[in-house]
């Protein structure tokens, strides 16, 4: 006999829920996902009413389904937000490619503005070509490092206050266990952190902290979206794989598991006698950094000069970063200074209020998201 659902018992059950055991119907779990969601935002007051808010729109499921319910409840709760999609292209044949097309009528489906910035426009290299020159082994150090200056120099371009990610519960858990097993103590710190400031200026956030990939899945499967399922043609000897995979064997024997090392690194705390580094600006780019010269630049110095792994051997951040200070560029594009870009977006931000200063109301008020 067909099992009720836990929640309204009158319809018949066919999802249990990975995180509680419950065993819910179709239209009970929509609603739980997205209130659970809205909770999240409002209890952890992420955006301000009014904001500019960035979806890093990759076209896979995290995202696509970030960007429906971003949507739903900035008009379900009036948060009062302006939503739009961020995209980075990271130059991979026949992957982001392809995955950019689902953005593309994700911006027409849901009817949101699109930016795509490129690592080839902000960097002069293409994934493909550092695949090129460095191989398969740390390839995804270098895309990693620059997807993030990317998303903050798309997000100055576009004026935005505050960024949110698709990265989901299981996603925390795999970077906390990363960060334990390469005893990355300053790393351990942050990335449980739900808001954190990205180029010092902008915020980003995850609203999914605490969904489970399974249920985003399920929800993307139920309503039917449009998103690519395709894995990165070089995420395959990705450090994170060995991690995700070890999570996933926790996980069959501890349903609760995910959760659990999510809350366990969340209480940890770091020793007051453990020196920490001390955040400052790049001397090149003038992104936030731990060093004279940010990631970012010593990487792409290994690049100009032939020695791609410059930035990713044992070598010492400090010692890195000390070397490239004294080379000059090479044949890459000299990426534009971050001071640059944030005049540009005041200048921006400036003009639309001269535009809107006429039609402004007492709507326009900075309130926090709250619950109608």
């Amino acid at each position: 006999m067909p099992r009720q659902c836990d929640i309204c018992q009158s319809a018949r059950a066919i999802i249990r829920r990975p995180k509680t055991g419950q065993r819910i119907c179709k239209e009970c779990f929509f609603y739980v996902f997205e209130t659970e969601v809205h909770h999240t935002i409002v209890d952890n007051r992420l955006f301000n009413r009014g904001a500019r808010i960035g979806i890093g729109a990759s076209g896979g499921k995290d995202s696509t389904v970030l960007a429906y319910v971003m949507k739903t409840l900035n008009q379900r709760y009036d948060y009062g937000l302006e939503l739009f999609l961020l995209s980075v292209d990271e130059g991979i044949s026949g992957y982001r490619d392809d995955s950019l097309e689902t953005v593309k009528r994700n911006q027409k489906q849901y009817e949101l503005p699109l930016k795509i910035v490129s690592y080839e426009q902000l960097y002069g290299w293409s994934m493909d070509s550092i695949v090129e020159a460095v191989g398969r082994k740390n390839n995804c150090t270098f895309c990693g490092v620059f997807r993030r200056q990317a998303l903050d120099r798309g997000a100055l371009m576009l004026d935005l206050d505050h960024i949110v990610t698709g990265h989901n519960a299981d996603d925390v858990a795999e970077t906390i266990l990363m960060n334990v097993l390469r005893g990355d103590i300053p790393r351990l710190g942050r990335c449980t952190e739900i808001a954190t400031v990205g180029d010092g200026y902008i915020g980003r956030s995850k609203p999914f902290k605490y969904a489970y990939e399974k249920e985003i899945v399920m929800y993307a499967y139920l309503k039917r979206l449009d998103y690519f399922s395709t894995e990165c043609t070089y995420s395959p000897n990705a450090y994170r794989g060995y991690a995700r995979q070890y999570l996933k064997d926790l996980e069959s024997v501890r349903p609760s598991a995910i959760i659990d090392i999510i809350h366990a690194g969340e209480a940890m705390k770091v020793a007051e006698t453990v020196q920490l580094p001390t955040l400052t600006s790049c001397s090149r780019c003038g992104y936030i950094s731990s060093n004279a010269v940010c990631k970012a630049c010593v990487l792409l110095e290994g690049l100009e000069r032939g020695i791609p792994k410059m930035g990713i051997s044992k070598q010492s951040g400090q010692a890195a970063a000390a070397d490239a200070q004294h080379v000059g560029r090479g044949k890459a594009v000299e990426p534009v200074h971050f001071e640059q870009l944030r005049e540009q977006a005041l200048e921006i931000r400036r003009l639309r209020m001269q535009t809107t200063a006429a039609s402004s109301d007492s709507t326009a008020r900075p309130e926090l998201c709250a619950e109608s």
